[in-house]
């Protein structure tokens, strides 16, 4: 079954979005800040699905350059890890940016000094993480197929509407990934718009999904959507 995530609900608190989602689907994906931000896994105490977190990402940088706001992100990002190791949930990061062209290299580094502290919890706390490809926004790592290198070793998060923006999708499709953000777009604005509505082929789309037998959330913008959406997908 393909699983939900709560950006759908955002204007919702957490407990009535997760009451809403776990009567059509096993597996949530929480938006793990502003109205639906996780700080302790009680919430999770009375359902039995399965869950994914999508760690915090506005003011997040674990590429960035300024040294505290980086290792601020960390700790974020291993608070996230700690509650996602307490419901057995996997963890969807955004991969960084930089502000300059000529930051890259420097970006870079300051990724990697990040990630060898997330693989650190990762393994102390037994915990999965994948990195999603981000959309058409300049400076940020990870948006083409030739950026996977920068997260070699790690999960990959495919989200078909960044990748469709980016014009790449079809190449994103060709490299392995163990999670996936399903939403629809026309190419040009990332408007996680219901599937049908925007000119995603998704039959190339469920094809690699089965392949790589990942796991898989809709992520549009409204409770509507995500049932037509899946109405959608099941014709597939």
């Amino acid at each position: 079954m393909l699983g939900v995530s709560t950006y759908c609900l955002m204007d919702r608190p957490l407990h009535e979005a997760l009451d809403r989602l776990a009567a059509i689907t096993s597996l949530i994906e929480i938006m793990d800040e502003g109205p639906h931000f996780v700080q302790d896994a009680s919430v999770f105490e009375s359902y039995s699905g399965n869950f994914v977190l999508h760690a915090p990402y506005h003011g997040m940088n674990i590429a960035c350059l300024f040294e505290p706001i980086r290792e601020a992100t960390v700790k974020v990002m291993t608070d996230c890890f700690t509650i996602a190791a307490e419901i057995g949930a996997g963890v969807v990061m955004h991969p960084g940016y930089y502000a300059w062209e000529q930051e890259h290299e420097q970006a870079d580094r300051q990724f990697k000094k990040s990630l060898q502290c997330l693989w650190a919890a990762a393994r102390e706390l037994s915990v999965i993480f994948w990195f999603e490809n981000m959309g058409d926004m300049h400076f940020f790592n990870l948006r083409t197929p030739d950026d996977l290198a920068l997260i070699e070793g790690c999960g990959f998060a495919l989200d078909t509407g960044h990748a469709h923006i980016n014009h790449c999708l079809p190449g994103f499709l060709q490299a392995g990934f163990s999670h996936m953000h399903i939403h629809d777009n026309n190419g040009k604005k990332d408007t996680h718009s219901p599937v049908g509505e925007g000119d995603i082929d998704f039959i190339p789309v469920m094809a690699a999904l089965r392949r790589n037998h990942a796991s898989a959330v809709i992520e549009v913008k409204s409770f509507e959507g995500v049932k037509k959406s899946m109405r959608v997908l099941e014709m597939i």
